[in-house]
């Protein structure tokens, strides 16, 4: 079974689970998506590792075992999502040291939040993306009435919501009083967000 490499397009609110959130991987060459449902935890720490310019004033989990590995000089070449069984991923670790390789299972979201940081690529089998991944089409060219097509069109709108900043009405001077207050309470989905709203307003 032949490997397609994804990208990470974005963290969505889930419709269809309370507290929870989508993770969207969308294949490198091709437009299929694969949405993954995952934790409010896992979701704020793919969140951070992914905005660069959000240092948390303690490592979360994943950023202790970056530091453990690179301690021990442990690295993570590559994240394989390689089954779906009943609507639940499954994945591994690709590791190496001193040239030995070993394949460690690991819950997918884990596997995401850890590859950010390590800079791997993240991967999976064609034969899942053919089961579960969605073509993602420009919006006027939707055609209603297929489940791929109502599920995109769910992340879409969740995606479009969630960028819609509810930080109109602050001043940049706010948006940064919110954004450390965002810090200092941990709370880094609401902290990307603030810094999202930021860079629009300094470009």
């Amino acid at each position: 079974m032949s490997l397609v490499r994804l990208n990470i397009k974005g963290i969505s609110y889930s419709q269809t689970q309370s507290g929870a959130y989508a993770l969207v991987l969308s294949e490198v060459k091709g437009n299929r998506t694969l949405p993954i449902v995952i934790g409010a935890f896992e979701a704020q720490s793919i969140a951070i590792a992914l905005e660069k310019e959000i240092k948390p004033p303690r490592p979360l989990t994943h950023d202790l075992f970056k530091t453990f590995a690179d301690r021990f000089q442990i690295i993570i070449k590559q994240v394989i999502i390689h089954k779906l069984v009943d609507g639940v991923f499954y994945s591994s670790l690709i590791c190496e040291r001193d040239k030995i390789e070993e394949i460690i299972d690991t819950r997918t979201s884990d596997a995401i939040a850890l590859a950010t940081r390590f800079d791997a690529p993240i991967f999976t089998y064609e034969n899942i993306l053919d089961k579960a991944g969605i073509y993602l089409k420009m919006k006027d060219e939707l055609n209603p009435g297929t489940e791929d097509e109502i599920e995109i069109e769910k992340i879409l709108e969740t995606t479009e919501t969630v960028e819609k900043s509810s930080f109109t009405g602050d001043s940049l001077k706010q948006l940064n009083e919110k954004l450390e207050q965002a810090v200092e309470n941990e709370d880094y989905e609401l902290a990307a967000k603030i810094r999202d709203e930021i860079n629009k307003r300094t470009i």
